[in-house]
């Protein structure tokens, strides 16, 4: 069109001035020369694992104002990524992994599509042979409860294990690009072949289909095809090792593995596709492992104990996932493909808090992994372009884990699938400091655990949270309201819910509505028959508020 305009312009040039054809030919230019028609960046997409918002020294400094000398850890390549990209202050996931892992391939609020919890190996419909009742999905995990003494007035709710590759995902959104993946997956129903990450369009490096792995030793766990529960139908595929790195740290040999994938994509020739690198370590989830030597190194560090950091065996961890992205970034420095890739990093939810000893703490935020505190769902967030989003200007807007597919989608000009949740970031990368309008998110957590209440140290109940613009509603199922004046008050010390009834009436509204028109019924808790109101040993007194 524009070279048919050109033609036309010069025919009748003796009717249009000579500056109005220079501009046409700038224009043209221009336009011809514009970023929809570059080749879009490779995505090197890192999912770090129970990693807790203060976690990174560069957060830690952010919201406490203690010099990096003053901390425990040591994450000097993922303070490098904060100073040298945008931080998010106000990045937002689930309380738990799978759940976010849904969240962020699909673009989804992850409970429509009934990921609610994230369950170890248990009893699903499809792995015990049964046929689902009416709105379950075969592969919800049914019968998934803690052992609990104390009293619940809620049943627990289904949840989801595995996500259905016919919902548009990352690498199917992405159809421009060579995808793959690597490492924790934990959305395949506990090892059901054909829903395994090659199902949604990934090259599988390696992977396991599991909540957690051993970090020594792990490759029989990820090569075994003997399934869990004997009556599961069809084939058993848990996961892949791959062929040997010569590493013997998981950690250390997924990096090796990432390394090695972008040194393949970089030999080949010019104008190949570009790439989608998901790299999913286990890093730092349990179980506690780590070499020893590095271990040491944090047991006889003076700052340990700053912040509540005081587990040597996390630290060791965490430095070994520091040391991944810092190798990463040199592959890609190293391959020539720095300048040409765009890199995400984030976590999956808040850090533990748990078990004991604790593996982290998530202070001056309140709770951790599994609560809807901020402390559970608020997770450090990077994004790194070399002379796109760079700058280390930190970004105040709140984003959510269903932001990464559309962003990824608009940068890679894929269109967007319909009936998604997320919003594309671009003009918050482009001006991080302007800003943006409102966001309305939504968490739902229908499970009693073993988890402490960071207020009374009892079990947790259910629970579902709002935030829309500055306030977050938390209502806890056993019957209470809590409201937060997030901007103002993001340790969540203050709570308005007393002195704010209308607002917190309101979002409470709002909050039942959206879950009534987009969750299905099995991921509902249902009243406990045998439940006891008068019984001793409740954190306060039962109240149904639905």
């Amino acid at each position: 069109m524009i070279v048919n305009l050109s033609l036309h312009l010069m025919r009748n040039s003796s009717r249009i001035g000579i500056r109005t054809l220079l501009f046409v030919a700038i224009a043209a230019n221009l336009l011809c020369a514009s970023p929809a028609d570059e080749r879009p960046p490779n995505i090197v997409f890192i999912l770090a694992d129970d990693l807790g918002i203060t976690d990174i020294n560069a957060f830690a400094s952010h919201f406490t104002g203690d010099a990096p000398e003053k901390l425990f850890y040591e994450t000097p390549h993922l303070d490098q990524l904060a100073s040298d990209g945008i931080p998010f202050s106000q990045s937002y996931a689930n309380q738990l992994c799978s759940p976010t892992r849904a969240a962020i391939l699909s673009g989804r609020i992850a409970s429509r599509l009934g990921f609610t919890t994230a369950t170890p190996n248990t009893r699903t419909y499809f792995n015990q042979g049964i046929t689902p009742p009416e709105g379950a999905s075969p592969h919800d995990a049914f019968a998934h409860k803690d052992s609990i003494k104390s009293p619940q007035a809620w049943i627990n709710a289904n949840s989801n294990t595995a996500l259905d590759p016919e919902i548009p995902t990352l690498p199917q959104v992405l159809k421009t690009y060579d995808s793959a993946f690597l490492g924790k997956w934990h959305l395949g129903g506990h090892g059901v072949s054909e829903l395994q990450p090659s199902a949604h369009g990934f090259r599988e490096l390696a992977f396991l289909d599991a909540g957690g792995s051993p970090y020594f030793s792990w490759q029989a766990t990820w090569n075994n095809r003997k399934a869990h529960f004997p009556k599961q139908p069809g084939e058993y595929r848990i996961g892949q090792a791959g062929k040997p790195t010569g590493e013997d740290y998981l950690t250390d040999d997924l990096t090796a593995r990432a390394c090695n994938y972008i040194r393949e994509r970089a030999a080949l020739p010019k104008g190949s596709k570009p790439f989608l690198l998901y790299y999913c370590p286990f890093a730092v989830h349990t179980p506690l492992q780590a070499p020893a030597e590095d271990i040491a190194h944090f047991e006889e560090k003076k700052q340990r104990g700053h912040l509540g950091h005081n587990n040597p065996t996390y630290a060791a961890m965490l430095k070994h996932l520091d040391i991944s992205v810092g190798e990463i970034r040199q592959a890609l420095e190293e391959t020539g493909l720095s300048q040409d890739t765009i890199i995400v990093f984030t976590s999956d939810n808040g850090g533990v808090e748990y078990t004991d000893p604790a593996a982290t703490d998530n202070q001056p935020f309140k709770g951790g992994k599994a609560c809807l505190y901020e402390g559970g769902v608020r997770v450090p967030t990077i994004i790194y372009w070399p002379d796109h989003y760079e700058g280390g200007t930190w970004c105040n807007q709140v984003i959510d884990a269903t932001d990464f597919l559309p962003t990824l989608a608009e940068l890679s000009g894929n269109p967007l699938p319909d009936d998604i949740d997320g919003l594309s970031l671009i003009k918050v990368l482009k001006n991080p400091e302007k800003e943006q309008s409102p966001r309305t998110l939504i968490w739902h957590y229908p499970f009693n655990v073993i988890v402490k209440h960071p207020d009374h140290g009892r079990p947790l109940t259910p629970h579902s949270a709002i935030r829309v613009g500055d306030h977050k509603l938390i209502w806890d199922w056993h019957g209470s309201l809590e409201l937060y004046d997030i901007p103002s008050d993001p340790y969540e010390e203050n709570d308005l819910a007393s002195t704010k009834p209308e607002l917190t009436s309101a979002l409470h509204q709002q909050l039942k509505q959206w879950l009534s028109d987009h969750v299905a019924k099995p991921y509902f808790p249902t009243p406990n028959p045998h439940f006891d109101p008068e019984a001793p040993g409740q954190a306060f007194p039962f109240k149904d508020l639905r």
